[in-house]
């Protein structure tokens, strides 16, 4: 699936309302009941803006925590198809039974700026096709996070 998101990128708006708009096109394509995205920090990841069901519990956390630290510090993506059998699942939602996370590369540094983190109610819900998907997205998003905050 091809997806584009440039309409959004060049769009007027702020980051947080371009970055909603990305979340929701995202969760849309593939009928995701949660997309957020998460900005990368020295020490922290920090919540952007999400589509689907409300804002995560915990906004920020330390770089090295969770499946989105978990995503950063071995640069590549993670899958949890069981939240429960995984020690670094971090609570956002009471009925995740799966998660997926994403890194998103800077073009020209290949330093990661932000992540995808898509949730799910159902066990192994994930899989190569969604994968390749949400890289797919990450190339194509990381303009977003050269937009001033």
């Amino acid at each position: 699936m091809d997806i584009s998101f440039i309409d959004i990128l060049k769009s007027a708006g702020s980051r947080n309302e371009k970055a909603k708009s990305i979340a929701n096109k995202i969760r849309l394509a593939k009928g995701y009941s949660w997309v957020g995205l998460y900005d990368v920090k020295e020490k922290e990841i920090k919540f952007i803006s999400c589509a689907g069901r409300s804002e995560p519990v915990i906004p920020s956390f330390p770089k090295d925590k969770g499946l989105n630290g978990r995503a950063v510090m071995q640069g590549k993506t993670v899958i949890a198809n069981d939240i429960e059998k995984d020690e670094d699942y971090l609570l956002t939602f009471t009925d995740t039974k799966s998660e997926i996370v994403v890194p998103v590369f800077d073009k020209n540094s290949k330093q990661i700026i932000g992540t995808i983190d898509v949730e799910s109610e159902t066990i192994n819900a994930f899989g190569d096709e969604d994968v390749k998907f949400l890289e797919d997205c990450a190339k194509k998003i990381s303009g977003l996070w050269n937009q001033a905050e």
